[in-house]
């Protein structure tokens, strides 16, 4: 082993000893469980969120409205206008194509 790999080795051992948490095999190790920590805390939100758009969707129906409508209006309402009218334009022409 060479004086700078030896120094190296020294220099590792010397970093987890101090903080055996910090640095684990090259992997900033609290940065990465906090990392995990937000990514599992945002999974979270977005389950619960899920249960809201659900309950939701269930006021809507026991409303009398048509759920299967109300998502093909918030799938339209993302789009661009310009996106919007050219895909009614060809379901116009498709729909004229076909006789109906």
């Amino acid at each position: 082993m060479s004086d700078v790999d030896a120094e190296a080795a020294k220099a590792s051992r010397t970093r987890q000893a101090e903080d055996p948490e910090s640095d684990v095999g090259g992997i900033a190790a609290d940065r990465l469980r906090s990392i995990i920590e937000r990514v599992e805390r945002l999974e979270e939100e977005r389950k619960a969120l899920a249960g809201d758009i659900k309950d939701i969707f269930a006021e809507a129906k026991s409303a009398g409205f048509d759920v299967k409508v109300i998502r093909q209006i918030i799938s339209i309402r993302k789009k661009e206008p310009a996106e919007v009218e050219e895909q009614e334009t060809l379901l116009d022409l498709y729909r004229r194509a076909l006789g109906m």
